[in-house]
């Protein structure tokens, strides 16, 4: 089944966005820590709602941990520094979809060490959409091409 990684996020409502996602589709998401917000943070609170409590999240303790634990699986790399346009990739029901970091993406060594780096086309002069959109889109592409979403 597809999974979601969200790098450090920064943002508490992006992420809770997400996680609020994940939780409707039947995913789990992984937050690579440290994350930039607590987790009782007010605004996380608010925008997952009763979700929060519904979706299965895993917390990684660092990049390190994560990347032992996901051994064999495909990490799949939202990026604005990727070529190929995430409509154009061939997504599998075991990728990982890994998000930056909201304010500065992944550093390096992530980006050298995921499988696959894909981007989604943009109008140029444009930086970035916000992370739990992008998510979403990237989500809704991988689960389409893999018949992964949830059955009534």
């Amino acid at each position: 089944m597809i999974e979601i990684a969200l790098f450090q996020p920064d943002i508490a409502p992006n992420a809770a966005t997400i996680i609020r996602m994940a939780a409707c589709l039947g995913l789990k998401v992984t937050i690579v820590e440290p994350a930039g917000f607590a987790w009782t943070d007010s605004s996380f609170k608010r925008a997952g709602l009763d979700y929060l409590d519904r979706a299965v999240v895993h917390r990684s303790p660092s990049w390190q941990a994560f990347r032992a634990q996901t051994r064999g699986r495909r990490l799949v790399l939202l990026s604005t520094k990727a070529a190929l346009p995430y409509c154009q990739f061939g997504f599998t029901g075991t990728d990982i979809l890994l998000m930056g970091q909201e304010s500065a993406g992944v550093p390096p060594e992530v980006h050298e060490a995921v499988e696959a780096r894909i981007l989604i086309p943009m109008k140029p002069g444009e930086r970035s959409l916000n992370v739990s959109l992008a998510c979403a889109m990237v989500t809704g592409e991988a689960l389409r091409q893999t018949a992964g979403f949830p059955v009534p």
